[in-house]
């Protein structure tokens, strides 16, 4: 896989360093740019390549929250800060993961190594399979194997044909690595249409007979979908 290019933002200089001496650390890393200003940061976005930022949510000029929504999705995102309730506002916004300042060593290998998963995921979306970390294994999922995947608190079940994978991610982060016959139907499901047996007035009825619930919310878009 390619090294993945890396950005850290964040107001406090010595954050800023210590981040910077992990990234150097890490051979799938590398870092091209790091700034106190968000501003800056997001001035380089504009005319440089870069795959992955390192974002603090707290910051005087800009907030992380409205620098992710600024950039959007063309970027992810490693958040950062001290202030542990500022988690759960940070996973609505796309995220790989969030790490709580201090943050050591081996906890920012982990998030590192979940980044590469997650751009090895979108950069395998147009071949037939991925690979996930489920029960500190790798697994290889086939696209057509999938059933479904739910959402359970901080983690994720991939429901296959045979098999069933736990997984630590979020549905919001993957709704966007899935080819397009996968599709949000409800707050906690994804499908794949291909596996679809029978849509009705109130639920999805899949070929392994487990019937998924379809949100309000979420309906007309299936509709528009299956036209």
């Amino acid at each position: 896989m390619r090294t993945i290019k890396c950005i850290i933002v964040d107001d406090e200089p010595l954050a800023i360093s210590l981040l910077e001496n992990y990234v150097r650390k890490i051979p799938f890393l590398e870092l091209v740019f790091s700034t106190e200003n968000p501003i800056l940061a997001l001035e380089y976005i504009q005319s440089n390549e870069a795959d992955l930022i390192f974002l603090d949510i707290q910051m005087p000029e800009l907030t992380g929250i409205n620098f992710m929504k600024i950039v959007g999705e063309k970027k992810k995102y490693i958040l950062t800060t001290a202030y542990s309730e500022y988690a759960l506002e940070g996973y609505e916004h796309n995220i790989i993961d969030y790490l709580l300042k201090p943050v050591s060593f081996d906890r920012f290998y982990k998030s590192a190594v979940k980044a590469q998963e997650r751009f090895s995921f979108s950069e395998n979306n147009e071949e037939s399979y991925f690979f996930v970390k489920s029960s500190g294994v790798q697994h290889r999922i086939n696209f057509n194997d999938i059933l479904y995947i739910e959402s359970i608190k901080d983690y994720v079940n991939i429901k296959t044909s045979d098999n069933e994978y736990i997984v630590l991610d979020t549905l919001k982060s993957l709704e966007n690595e899935l080819s397009e016959r996968f599709i949000r139907v409800h707050k906690s499901f994804i499908v794949n249409l291909d596996k679809t047996k029978n849509i009705g007035i109130k639920k999805i009825v899949l070929i392994s007979e487990q019937e998924i619930p379809i949100g309000e919310s979420y309906r007309s878009n299936l509709l528009n979908k299956i036209k």
